[in-house]
């Protein structure tokens, strides 16, 4: 009897300890080829102020500009052109493996030069890549 009034501290205790999070990635491997991961990602890119684009075989690019007082800081903090605004950009590439297909994201802010030379500035964020490890699992990919 005297061991059951442990059990609520116990209850308490494993219910404090931190539950294992995935590690987050922006790479992921499929099985197949992603296409519906691509086609959600051109879904997604279709609204005002972003455009979708297929830059090479098997990469895309969704970009948009940003809201003036992001642009003005990158334009600010990283020398950039206020002619040409600053840009955010996500590209998805995807390149065949021996097990399948491996599909890599790359996020970062373009800012165009007034030499015309162009600065990607990467966008670190661990909630970013929650949320891309997420989209993977949900499309059916494993984040490596």
């Amino acid at each position: 009897m005297k061991l059951l009034r442990f059990i609520p501290a116990l209850a308490c205790i494993v219910a404090c300890t931190p539950q294992e999070m995935p590690t987050p990635s922006r790479s992921a491997l499929f099985e197949t080829h992603p296409k519906r991961l691509f086609e959600a990602f051109e879904t997604s890119c279709s609204g005002p102020g972003k455009v979708f684009e297929k830059i090479g075989e098997q990469a895309f690019e969704c970009s948009e500009y940003l809201p003036p007082k992001a642009a003005a800081y990158l334009i600010l903090n990283y020398d950039g052109f206020p002619q040409d605004l600053p840009q955010s950009v996500m590209r998805l590439t995807s390149s065949k493996t021996g097990s399948g297909y491996r599909v890599d994201t790359r996020s970062y802010f373009k800012v165009p030069q007034k030499s015309g030379l162009i600065v990607e500035v990467p966008l670190e964020s661990d909630t970013l890549d929650q949320a891309i490890s997420s989209l993977y699992r949900a499309m059916g990919g494993t984040p490596t």
